[in-house]
């Protein structure tokens, strides 16, 4: 169908969201009546320069017919359940594999915004590679206690056979998915770091595709970043840190099988690289080389894009039980002759904890101000952090710091006191297991629901990927939660996604 002229959106006096007809085609729209409430919207809201470009997609959107935009959307779900595309919930034993949830009024971010956020997430990623290579040799952020050296060498994630392990191009993080979110005043912030096996990134090109194929009227003439060549950025990092001297490196993605939660994502990568899908069982090692096994016979493997934790990549270096991994590997790579991505022992600079630190780490390697600051983090190792939390419990976030997927964690104002009681408990027990933060007023875009067009809130997974240089895609997965008045975004605690389109 077509949508006719396009006019801006405005809002309804200077302290209201609630967007009206005014400035819109003639007649109810779909977005009459949408209210906001005292979030920034990410359609709706001012945002200075590429406000008109924003309006101009808005206005489409408007224009949409409800019950069409719940047909599409419905045909939308019918082919991610043809394309396979799910992940695994284990906490569900009834229902493992579900699909991402996907919404189908896309979040939209201007040039300006997105040059603002790629230098930020480029420097914190620069920052991050750096804190690596120092804290596995010469510690000088240990020495001037930047950072302080239990928080790093007593972290799970610490590990010492990297000690003066040298990686090509210095670059420990290869993939980074870099979470941030949007307050009240339209401001964004960076709510954690993903430097070990970062997920979600398929979701991203899947969904754009899902939008070109059901909504190409509504794309129709607005010039959005492609997101289509992750795959070809992916392959030139891994061919980027390929051992010296080859000239076509061998690439395999190693998984740990059809099990895992991102199982799907992990033959879509191989897919868009070009790449073997393999598991532990089907490399093995020689003299010192790693080899894949083919019904043609061995091949020799020069870079591994592993999507399995440490503890279960090694069994000779880490859990001797692990079943998933390639006994010998580390030795291999100790000695040069094969590339991992991410490097073992990255998790330690996307600890909770650690991230703390990181505008003092961005200060201290870069000599620069952090370009999108943190939200402010109380440390439940300290003692000053511990008694704040501990005072403050009902009006904070509190989160263990090695947990992901939106697990262990308890929001304050979400909780019933029966609950912070309990979560008292084990803070006072285990108080070096958690951090806390203020609860961040999440911005919020316009979802489709059951009772019609609705605010939810949403935060930005951007991803950088580091070889030779670092890119980070335009964009990046847009979480949104699904329940009403819910700040959980997690796919894991039945958040979905939207399509993010970075305007040109």
């Amino acid at each position: 169908m077509g949508f006719g002229a396009i006019t801006p959106i405005e809002l309804q006096g200077e302290d209201s969201n609630v967007v009206t007809n005014k400035f819109l085609p003639p007649g109810a729209g779909l977005l009459s009546g949408y209210d906001s409430g005292a979030f920034f919207c990410e359609l709706t809201s001012g945002r200075g320069p590429g406000q008109e470009d924003v309006d101009a997609i808005a206005g489409r959107l408007h224009l949409q017919d409800l019950a069409h935009l719940r047909h599409r959307s419905a045909l939308a779900v019918s082919e991610l359940f043809d394309l396979g595309v799910t992940f695994t919930v284990y906490s569900n034993k009834d229902a493992i594999d579900r699909i991402l949830p996907f919404d189908v009024i896309p979040r939209v971010i201007t040039a300006a915004e997105w040059s603002r956020l790629e230098a930020g997430v480029i420097q914190r990623v620069t920052a991050i590679n750096l804190f690596l290579h120092d804290v596995y040799h010469d510690q000088r952020i240990l020495a001037d206690k930047v950072v302080p050296e239990s928080l790093v060498l007593g972290n799970a994630n610490y590990r010492p056979v990297m000690r003066y392990r040298d990686v090509p191009r210095g670059a420990y993080a290869h993939v980074c998915g870099i979470d941030l979110v949007r307050d009240q005043a339209g401001e964004f912030h960076v709510l954690e770091d993903n430097a070990r096996t970062p997920s979600g990134v398929s979701y991203v090109v899947e969904n754009r595709a899902l939008m070109l194929r059901a909504f190409p009227d509504l794309m129709a003439d607005t010039r959005i970043r492609p997101v289509d060549n992750y795959g070809l950025m992916l392959r030139q990092a891994l061919d980027d840190i390929a051992p010296q001297g080859v000239d076509e490196p061998r690439v395999v993605l190693l998984s740990p099988g059809i099990y895992n939660s991102a199982f799907f994502e992990h033959v879509f990568l191989a897919r868009e690289m070009g790449v073997p899908l393999v598991e532990g069982r089907d490399l093995l090692i020689d003299e010192d080389r790693v080899y894949m096994r083919t019904t043609a016979g061995r091949a020799p493997v020069h870079s591994i894009y592993r999507r399995i934790d440490d503890a279960f990549l090694d069994p000779k270096a880490f859990n001797p039980d692990s079943l998933l991994g390639v006994p010998g590997l580390m030795e291999v790579y100790r000695k040069g002759n094969v590339a991992l991505a991410n490097a073992p022992g990255t998790g330690v600079a996307d600890d909770k904890a650690v991230y703390s630190y990181m505008p003092r780490i961005i200060k201290y390697y870069l000599g620069e101000e952090a370009v999108i600051p943190n939200v402010e983090t109380f440390i439940c190792r300290e003692p000053d952090g511990l008694a704040y939390t501990l005072a403050n419990l009902e009006h904070l976030v509190v989160k263990p710091v090695g947990e992901s997927g939106g697990y262990g964690m308890i929001i304050g104002p979400k909780a019933t006191k029966a609950e912070i009681e309990e979560f008292r408990v084990k803070l006072k027990a285990d108080p070096t297991n958690y951090i806390s933060q203020p609860v961040v007023g999440l911005s919020v875009c316009p979802t489709l629901t059951d009772t019609g067009i609705q605010p939810r809130h949403v935060d930005l997974r951007p991803y950088a990927v580091t070889g030779a240089k670092t890119t980070v895609l335009p964009g990046g997965l847009s979480r949104v939660a699904l329940k009403e008045g819910s700040l959980v975004v997690n796919s894991s605690q039945g958040g979905g996604s939207k399509d993010t389109w970075v305007l040109e």
